[in-house]
């Protein structure tokens, strides 16, 4: 698209023409969040390339990955039968299952045991 021994200068004027800026962001970190990880990157330097249509991130830095820890629903009936079974109140049962991720197995052999 540009010819090799383009100067900065000369490629500052055909991106300027061309309706390209690119700036820099001072940003202290950025998150990328996923479905199962979030992607952190510290330390980062941002840029920003603006074109007509559309602005590119470019991200460098330090790559750190967190797991989300996924949360699970309690259904009633589960925590009814797990009070039933192990003889507790209801607000035990539920704790135990958050406790177990929701296996009502686990929360029954924690409370009885």
């Amino acid at each position: 698209m540009f010819p090799g021994n383009v100067n900065p200068k000369q490629m500052q004027t055909i991106m300027k023409r061309m309706g390209i800026r690119v700036e820099e962001v001072d940003a202290q970190r950025v998150v990328i969040e996923g479905a199962d990880k979030n992607i952190i990157i510290e330390n980062p330097q941002v840029m920003i390339t603006k074109m007509p249509n559309q602005d590119i991130f470019q991200i460098m830095g330090t790559v750190v990955d967190e797991e989300k820890e996924a949360k699970v629903e309690i259904d009633e009936e589960d925590v009814k039968m797990v009070a039933e079974q192990a003889g507790v109140k209801e607000e035990e049962a539920r704790k135990a299952l958050e406790e177990n991720n929701g296996d009502i197995a686990a929360a029954i052999l924690k409370l009885k045991g």
